[in-house]
């Protein structure tokens, strides 16, 4: 495995030359993030992921955090870093200084958050689930509440979790068990919760569990939901920690990947019930934690184009080195990056990373604007953007970052299978990404039925005329800009056939959510190359900047548009032409 290398110039062309970061300084509560100060956070964050994160990374994959004695005992290392990070203030980073933070937009926390993802995930899940405890609080809790958790939650003294799963029900939420009692200013919480990432750990002082349930009385389903504030420790009145509350690690997870971080099965209210603080109104729970689960699915689909980044370094630092065949051109022995074949592997592993790392942080951008524009028009436009982005950053990314990390044990060869070269660990972490947050068919229902068909396509429509424009600013000849526009109108056609047959069948939406996503997500992808390719080429006839960075950024988007675009078709054909077998289908198809 070569020693990760934070990709200081791709972040840095994505956020200054194709998203143009430093246009969110006219806000006036950004005014501060400036090029220099942006700058410099982007280099150091990544200096500390590459020296402190990485190292670390395959410890955690083979020593495991643990459970033992009612607590969870992290794995060697990880403590020590995870201090340094709370000391260097990096989960503050976009956080509200009010309350600790350092109020840099939240793009920002997203381009150093690419550096956590790939040079230790399982680390990563840690901050990252902490800075979604902090949105809820943030947004929904009372002032006391704010008060009391989150500066310590922002400095990264506590660390925040969120808590939905239980063992009878997946992403099922209408029917949970565990249930809230009135007790004063407080409940009492009793039951028990699965897959609860980093739910105990050894690292902090406190853990701050964002628990969602219903109060006894509450009305069944989903609108009887309520969210809760349940913390390890309870916190007394001065602010110091107080008695341990009723509230335990029963076991962690035997899992395929991210082995470092601790996924935990845990039991509230074994004894006198568990303590637990009302965020927001009664029955707003699930309101209350799609704030948090948002944020959680950008950082998920940022997880796909971390990990996509580690395994195509480590994919070419071997290719580079791996002395194999003769080369066809000169019939010299020589490197496997010499073949045809290889060089196809590794572009497709780049161009599908850089088109990640672009969605993502426009999404960002989004998620920036819709909070905190100037004007009333911008911040519902881009709010509407911001929900049309999500799920396809959480999904298609993560689909995508499945095949990139095989693309790299592909590379390797036979070493690649083989778990000395650490390579299959990038492919065992990815595979959690396309569940957890949703898996990708939630994704997929949720964009085509909330997004999509509720507003009639009026948010898509305005998406549609940012790509339009770009095409009409790009060279209408160029081989690059013909297939964004072929493949743009295709993606039009299944959006207008999917808005006239909505009706059609109980089935249609689930039968097409997921091509839909998917054709989308490479139709977007490719607007991301196209914008990257028109820029590159006019620093390039300027004389602007390294000449050979801009031509790769070229080769890669013409090797995206021409080799990858072209499966936005057949996912176009698979909406328009197999919809009616998908609406067909039931169990005794399978036998």
């Amino acid at each position: 495995m070569a020693d990760y290398k934070a990709p200081i110039s791709e972040i840095s062309f994505v956020l200054n030359d194709l998203l143009n970061v430093n246009s969110l300084t006219s806000i006036p509560e950004f005014e501060d993030a400036t090029p220099e100060l942006v700058g410099a956070v982007i280099e150091e964050a990544g200096k500390f992921a590459a020296e402190v994160f990485a190292p670390i990374n395959r410890v955690g994959d083979i020593k495991h955090s643990r459970a033992k004695e009612g607590s969870v005992v992290s794995a060697p290392g990880f403590k020590e870093a995870y201090r340094l990070f709370s000391e260097n203030g990096w989960l503050s980073l976009a956080q509200d200084p009010n309350y600790g933070g350092q109020g840099l937009p939240f793009t920002i926390h997203m381009a150093a958050s690419e550096f956590w993802n790939s040079a230790n995930t399982a680390l990563a899940l840690c901050p990252m689930l902490t800075a979604g405890a902090i949105d809820a609080i943030a947004v929904h809790a009372n002032e006391e509440l704010r008060q009391t958790y989150l500066p310590k939650l922002i400095s990264g003294e506590w660390t925040g979790t969120m808590n939905l799963t239980e063992p009878h029900a997946g992403s099922d939420l209408s029917n949970l068990k565990t249930k809230a009692t009135p007790n004063g200013d407080h409940f009492l919480l009793k039951g028990q919760k699965i897959y609860i990432t980093w739910g105990e750990h050894d690292m902090t002082d406190n853990i701050v569990h964002i628990v969602l349930a219903p109060t006894v009385d509450a009305p069944a389903g989903v609108k009887g939901l309520s969210l809760f504030l349940v913390p390890k420790f309870l916190v007394n009145e001065d602010g110091r920690i107080g008695e341990r509350n009723d509230v335990h690690v029963v076991s962690t997870e035997e899992k395929l990947g991210i082995n470092g971080s601790p996924t935990c099965v845990m039991s509230y209210g074994e004894n006198t019930g568990a303590v637990g603080y009302m965020i927001g109104e009664p029955g707003q729970g699930l309101a209350c934690m799609f704030t948090l689960m948002n944020h959680a699915r950008l950082e998920v689909g940022l997880e796909g184009a971390g990990l996509s980044e580690r395994a195509y370094q480590d994919a070419l630092d071997y290719a580079r080195q791996r002395v194999q065949g003769r080369s066809a051109e000169t019939g010299e022995s020589t490197t496997i990056i010499g073949h045809a074949d290889v060089q196809r592997l590794l572009m497709q592993m780049k161009s599908s990373t850089d088109a990640m790392r672009a969605l993502c942080f426009d999404a960002s951008m989004s998620h920036d604007m819709r909070g905190h524009a100037i004007t009333e028009e911008e911040r519902e436009y881009h709010s509407t953007r911001f929900a049309l982005l999500t799920p396809v950053t959480k999904a298609w990314c993560t689909e995508l970052v499945n095949e990139v990390t095989s693309l790299g044990i592909q590379v390797h060869g036979g070493m690649g299978f083989i778990e000395e070269t650490g390579v299959a660990q990038h492919y065992r972490d990815a595979r959690i990404t396309a569940i957890y947050e949703g898996t990708t068919a939630i994704q997929a229902n949720d964009l085509v039925g909330r997004k999509l068909i509720r507003d009639g396509g009026a948010g898509f429509a305005a998406l549609m005329t940012e790509m339009e424009q770009t095409a009409n600013e790009s060279d209408r000849d160029a081989a690059i800009t013909k297939q964004f526009v072929v493949a743009k109108q295709g993606l039009q056609s299944s959006v207008d056939y999917i808005l006239a047959n909505a009706d059609s069948n109980a089935n249609f939406e689930g039968a097409v959510a997921v091509n839909f996503l998917m054709q989308m997500g490479y139709v977007v992808g490719a607007w991301y190359h196209l914008r990257s390719a028109n820029i590159a080429q006019k620093k390039l006839d300027a004389g602007d900047g390294d000449a050979q960075f801009m031509n790769n950024k070229i080769l890669a988007a013409r090797f995206f548009n021409s080799q990858l675009l072209p499966r936005a078709a057949a996912h176009s054909t698979a909406i328009i032409e197999g919809a009616d077998i998908g609406c067909e289908l039931s169990d005794a198809a399978f036998s």
